[in-house]
């Protein structure tokens, strides 16, 4: 895999934790690899450097003076940025996103990106404490309250000490468990947490004590419901063969590894159907499926009834 391009924006006024949090991973990953895997950028503003919450200075390069051929671009945002306003950077995030480069936020930044129109229509997250800017900047917003989602080219976490869990699924995304397992050691991060951390339980409370390798799969299952992976990726991150994986699955889980999957996606449908009013066809894009039709199908054949009949007995919009 060629090495990936990074960039973190730093809006004055990020945490140290999470900004932290979401690169030392990366550094490590470097570190324990025989060639870089990921070239990290720090941007700003306006100058050389960005002001932390406790005044400790970054060198930076400004974030319109660079090559913007990156992989993925977070904005890293503490303090209000409710009332953040930039027209320049919004402008050029657009850009990157027209240009096909991912985009994420850290802790206040999905607000930032939410603020510049990026975040309409994709599943997201943000630190608690901004929870409320969404009721106060209107827009149909996909909020979870949840560690870190994964949706399609976005990417958001809450901040705190979760960037290095959200890290931990990116580069294990990347290089396969067994690599990220080693960065995790070394960070002495004893617990990987799953994408849906702490607003819901965690895998083992809602599946009971899993081996390490079939929990990981669910959470790459959890992390790609819009973009399924297929058997035999889920197979190779985990770093079993098919066989080995769905033997596991058939004992520990009573169903097959699609199956599954396929489960998990009809969750997430149920939540969307019931807490927005986006049509079919877009939850039909953000659970995976290949059409409305085999949505409703396998949905009915899961539930007892269609997608529509559910949303008109649960609706209850935000």
């Amino acid at each position: 895999m060629p090495m990936k391009r990074i960039a973190f924006v730093l809006l004055d006024g990020f945490a140290l934790m999470s900004t932290a949090s979401a690169l030392e991973p990366l550094r490590a990953a470097n570190q324990f690899s025989t060639t870089p895997l990921y070239d990290i950028s720090l941007l700003s503003l306006a100058g050389d450097s960005a002001t932390s919450s406790l005044g400790s200075r970054f060198s930076t390069q400004p974030f319109d003076s660079v090559d913007p051929n990156f992989d993925l671009v977070f904005i890293v945002a503490g303090g209000d940025p409710r009332h953040f306003q930039n027209q320049t950077l919004f402008s050029w995030l657009r850009r990157l996103d027209a240009s096909g480069v991912a985009l994420g936020g850290i802790s206040g930044g999905s607000v930032v990106l939410a603020r510049a129109g990026l975040l309409n229509r994709h599943r997201f997250t943000v630190h608690w404490h901004h929870y409320d800017d969404f009721e106060i900047i209107t827009g149909p917003w996909l909020l979870e309250r949840r560690l870190f989602v994964i949706d399609r080219n976005r990417y958001t976490c809450a901040g705190g000490s979760a960037p290095l869990d959200m890290m931990h699924a990116i580069i294990a995304g990347d290089h396969g468990i067994a690599f990220a397992q080693k960065i995790s050691n070394w960070f002495i991060q004893t617990e990987i947490r799953s994408a849906d951390a702490p607003q819901i339980a965690t895998i083992p409370a809602r599946y009971g004590q899993l081996p390490q390798t079939v929990e990981a799969a669910i959470g790459y299952m959890e992390t790609h419901i819009a973009d399924p992976l297929d058997q035999e990726q889920l197979a190779q991150l985990a770093g079993l063969s098919v066989r080995h994986l769905q033997r596991l699955f058939h004992e520990h889980i009573g169903r097959s590894v699609m199956d599954e999957y396929r489960m998990i996606r009809l969750e997430t449908a149920k939540y969307l159907l019931a807490s927005t009013l986006l049509p079919m066809s877009e939850i039909t894009a953000m659970t995976g499926f290949a059409n409305q039709g085999h949505l409703s199908n396998r949905f009915k054949m899961a539930f007892g009834m269609s997608p529509l009949q559910w949303r008109k007995r649960n609706s209850d919009p935000v």
